[in-house]
């Protein structure tokens, strides 16, 4: 399996890329900054230098070429664009809807999004205005997702930790806002990549006591 990972040098991607490579699996991360092509390498990804706020479609699709299967792990970490626009809409957003375009385009049918708990429109709660305006990009990305041709999922994880993996989660469609690791996330993530009954879900997760493996099996049943 080739898997493109956007957003390859986030910490979850990272993690997804070792796991991916440690298997046999092609993977590519694609990057912004080229300094970052050293850390892709150590866990066996392929670094492609791509910035997805400024990339056309069709450099997208080029990128895609022969892949099974996208994730969209990138995220604006509430900096402003080289212009001063908000990065939540381009790249949370903007970059999300490009990545799904192409691989409309490309014929690339699987697509993992990485969302977040909360994610909506419309966010529900007492939220500070910037975290707010995080999820109504991330909702907005899900709902364009979710209108596409194509074998899409959508992972909304509550708040991240960098704790040691625990193999053990809950996924449902609603959970409790605990915590997770980003370990767990990467695990989730590979075992949905394997799991093509869990296309068309949008499910949200936390740590539990469900192994990886069988929480995936059963929200994807």
């Amino acid at each position: 399996m080739r898997v493109v990972i956007a957003g390859g040098h986030g910490q979850i991607a990272l993690k997804l890329e070792a796991l991916l490579a440690a298997r046999g699996d092609s993977v590519a991360g694609l990057i912004r900054n080229p300094e970052h092509a050293a850390d892709l390498r150590a866990v066996g990804a392929e670094p492609v230098e791509l910035d997805l706020e400024s990339a056309t479609v069709e450099q997208v699709v080029a990128c895609l070429a022969g892949a099974d299967a996208v994730v969209f792990a990138a995220g604006a970490g509430g900096k402003k664009s080289a212009d001063g626009s908000d990065r939540k809409q381009n790249v949370d957003l903007g970059a999300a809807a490009l990545l799904a375009e192409a691989a409309e385009r490309a014929g690339v049918r699987r697509y993992l999004m990485i969302s977040s708990y909360g994610a909506d429109t419309d966010p529900q709660g007492d939220y500070p205005a910037s975290f707010a305006d995080y999820l109504r990009a991330k909702g907005a990305a899900d709902e364009d997702l979710r209108r596409r041709d194509l074998d899409w999922t959508v992972l909304r994880p509550v708040t991240l930790t960098n704790e040691e993996p625990t193999g053990r989660v809950t996924l449902a469609a609603k959970v409790e806002p605990t915590q997770v690791t980003r370990a767990d996330v990467a695990a989730v993530l590979l075992a949905l990549l394997d799991t093509p009954a869990a296309a068309g879900l949008t499910v949200e997760l936390t740590a539990g006591d469900t192994p990886v493996q069988e929480a995936v099996a059963k929200i994807a049943g």
